[in-house]
């Protein structure tokens, strides 16, 4: 069952100017690990959180480090939670969390569709 979806997209010439500009901005938004990636992979990253932050439901209070990006082998794109953002997903009973990454044209994208198994979602769902 889908709980929610979210879109993002952003300029990345005009992010990276931003994260040059402020690299503490850099360090509230990502991982270490994240930090040392290419301007158009980073703004795909900051596409990804803001859209899982749209399919949680954009609540307050989020932390950005509390979610990344990780590549499997074969370097599909997963989601990683912990902290604000897993504590969200858990109190919407989601179980997994899909996302799409793209960018070209100096756009980068994202797409979040954030599943629950119904048997599992909590009362008054």
């Amino acid at each position: 069952m889908i709980i929610g979806v979210g879109i993002d997209v952003v300029d990345i010439a005009r992010f990276s100017a931003r994260i040059e500009a402020n690299p503490r901005l850099g360090e509230r938004l990502f991982t270490a690990d994240e930090l040392g990636l290419r301007p158009e992979s980073m703004a795909a990253r900051f596409a990804a959180k803001e859209a899982l932050a749209k399919a949680l439901g954009a609540p307050v209070g989020l932390r950005w480090t509390d979610a990344w990006v990780e590549r499997d082998d074969s370097g599909r794109p997963h989601l990683r939670t912990q902290g604000t953002v897993r504590a969200r997903a858990d109190q919407l009973g989601i179980s997994h969390l899909h996302v799409s990454l793209s960018h070209d044209a100096g756009v980068a994208s994202a797409v979040v569709i954030a599943e629950a198994d119904p048997t599992t979602l909590p009362e008054g769902d």
